[in-house]
């Protein structure tokens, strides 16, 4: 099947790498009109080279840190001035990695400001115009966590469990609007966030972090790990 998304506007963050920047590059072979949102600009340089020469359209891009509430409000600003997003793909890198009792409250305050609030956010004012246009697409990212706990990621484990409830409440409110909300729960998916878990992985256990990655794609049917490209096929 086919998806023709042209003259969609779609906006996804975190997506100068990783899992954002494969959403992003596959929104773009679709047909829409991609916004790339990230706080680092050369990076978003390099994602926009690459997303124009793969695709042939070049999307636009505003640097944000979404942790940041100023920030937040800034990218909300721009955004609409480029015009009212029709599609919305949340993802976000990872809190820092550790075990619970190693976390400090200011840790936790920092996930919650990291993954649930800019989601909030930026749903809250993305969708009164899907909702008046009667269409919208909504996609956060959580992660496979929600199901089972990943050792040694406590902080995400806990608070992506909160925005798949965000998911849940969202879509029984707007759909009977047309406008679908989903959550996708990626599994391992080889990413500069996973491949710095297996550093510490193989830190904590003596291997090499080849051999860390492995260990991580064992249980994979396919016996490797994910690639960003294939999330993007998802969404």
């Amino acid at each position: 099947m086919e998806i023709k998304l042209d003259g969609k506007l779609a906006v996804a963050t975190a997506s100068s790498k990783g899992i954002g920047f494969g959403v992003a590059k596959i929104l773009a072979t679709a047909g829409a009109n991609v916004i790339l949102l990230s706080r680092n600009e050369e990076n978003l340089k390099k994602a926009q080279g690459m997303i124009e020469k793969d695709t042939g359209r070049k999307p636009k891009y505003i640097v944000g840190d979404l942790s940041n509430r100023d920030d937040l409000k800034r990218v909300v600003k721009e955004t609409k001035e480029i015009g009212d997003p029709d599609i919305f793909f949340f993802s976000t890198g990872g809190p820092k990695a550790g075990f619970f009792m190693e976390k400090s409250m200011e840790e936790w305050e920092e996930a919650v400001n990291l993954l649930l609030y800019p989601a909030v956010f930026l749903s809250k004012e993305f969708l009164p115009k899907m909702i008046e246009k009667k269409w919208g697409r909504i996609v956060l990212s959580t992660s496979v966590a929600i199901k089972e706990p990943i050792p040694n990621i406590a902080l995400s484990n806990v608070v992506r469990i909160s925005m798949a409830g965000l998911v849940r409440t969202l879509a029984k409110e707007v759909g009977e609007h047309k406008v679908t909300v989903n959550g996708i729960m990626p599994g391992i998916i080889k990413t500069d966030r996973m491949i710095q878990l297996a550093k510490d992985k193989a830190e904590r256990e003596g291997i090499t972090t080849e051999e860390a990655l492995d260990d991580y794609a064992k249980p994979i049917p396919i016996g490797r790990l994910g690639n960003p490209e294939e999330i993007g096929y998802m969404v």
